[in-house]
């Protein structure tokens, strides 16, 4: 292959320093503002004609939470049948159990994220003390996984997944945007041998929030969760490699000007599930476009279902029951479930 050069020209002026940074930050704030104008109209307009019986359907109330303030989170489902979730304002974990709601654990420092690891081993994001933990269910013990980053501590952790080489994935946020003086918005990896490696961080990434990956293992989805105007709203996409590295960035829906989704599971054939919308402003610069409730995305990005949810705010959710096809959703001070046609990913049923 020849590669031919332009001939030198002697009319054109030639790029100074100052003119090169200003295209190098034009070019970094055009990056950054695309995940935010991609089909720019949000789901707002994909509502309609939706076939969500196909997806999803039988709203029940299963609880309603009674502290002074609630704000739940964090839904996570066990091999025996119990739902764990969050309270964070009241810094506790409760549980419940098909029948009762109980409170599975105090001061359990702003608890958010809850994930169970093939073990039955319970992950939390206590955002309160800035870290990850391990509970073991056996005995108790709970074990820190992680807490600072580059001599600072973390921004606080809020959500979390695992791979199956038993790796962690989690958002931490909110951080500062100088990184000389502490943790910016980021997302993390845990290896197994306890290492923590940084994968993604602010200005790339906006407000990280859920995080999950695909059944085949192959991709990692990110929801930027930004309440501020001109920041990302939406599901961003990346291909995960074999050494859980990240790569091929792209935004999959888009969810601007309403309230992005917060957090998200997965099904067994790889389509997210999506907690977002709001049923009232929240003087932000969210909208009312994206309506309350669980929706259902395709791994094309395509809204495929969508059912509300009763009240704000609605935050989480998570596949659990015998068939995996129960949906637990965190949804103010109501614990929800709904049926689903399809499964959960196999991974939401721990081992033991």
């Amino acid at each position: 292959m020849k590669i031919h050069q332009q001939p030198s020209d002697t009319r054109r002026p030639a790029i100074t320093r100052r003119d090169a940074v200003t295209q190098i930050i034009t070019a970094t704030a055009s990056v950054a503002l695309f995940d935010r104008v991609a089909n720019a109209a949000g789901v707002a307009d994909q509502y309609a004609g939706l076939e969500s019986s196909r997806y999803l359907s039988d709203l029940k109330v299963l609880a309603t939470v009674k502290d002074d303030k609630v704000f739940t989170e964090g839904p996570a489902a066990d091999a025996h049948g119990n739902l764990y979730f969050t309270n964070v304002p009241a810094d506790r974990i409760l549980k419940w159990d098909g029948q009762a709601l109980t409170v599975f654990r105090e001061n359990s420092n702003a608890a958010n994220g809850l994930y169970f690891e093939p073990d039955g081993s319970l992950l939390a994001c206590e955002g309160g003390a800035k870290r990850v933990t391990r509970t073991n269910m056996k005995t108790g013990e709970v074990k820190v996984l992680a807490d600072s980053y580059n001599g600072f501590p973390l921004a606080s952790p809020n959500d979390l997944c695992s791979d199956v080489a038993g790796r962690i994935y989690f958002s931490s946020r909110p951080g500062v945007e100088d990184p000389a003086k502490g943790n910016v918005n980021a997302v993390y990896r845990i290896d197994p041998d306890g290492s923590l490696t940084q994968l993604l961080k602010w200005p790339d990434i906006h407000m990280p929030n859920g995080i999950v990956i695909s059944p085949d293992n192959r991709t990692l989805y990110l929801i930027e969760a930004h309440p501020d105007a001109d920041r990302n709203r939406n599901i961003l996409a990346f291909d995960l490699a074999t050494d859980g590295s990240l790569s091929r960035r792209r935004t999959l829906i888009n969810f601007y000007p309403g309230r992005s989704g917060d957090g998200m599971c997965i099904d067994s054939q790889g389509n997210l599930y999506v907690a977002a919308g709001l049923h009232a402003t929240r003087k932000t610069s969210e909208t009312l476009d994206t309506r309350p409730g669980i929706h259902v995305v395709s791994p094309a990005g395509k809204l495929l279902g969508f059912l509300e949810t009763p009240e704000d705010t609605i935050t989480n959710c998570t596949f659990g029951g015998a068939d995996l096809k129960t949906l637990f959703v965190a949804c103010g001070t109501k614990l929800v479930s709904m049926r689903t046609t399809i499964p959960g990913k196999a991974t939401y049923r721990p081992q033991h």
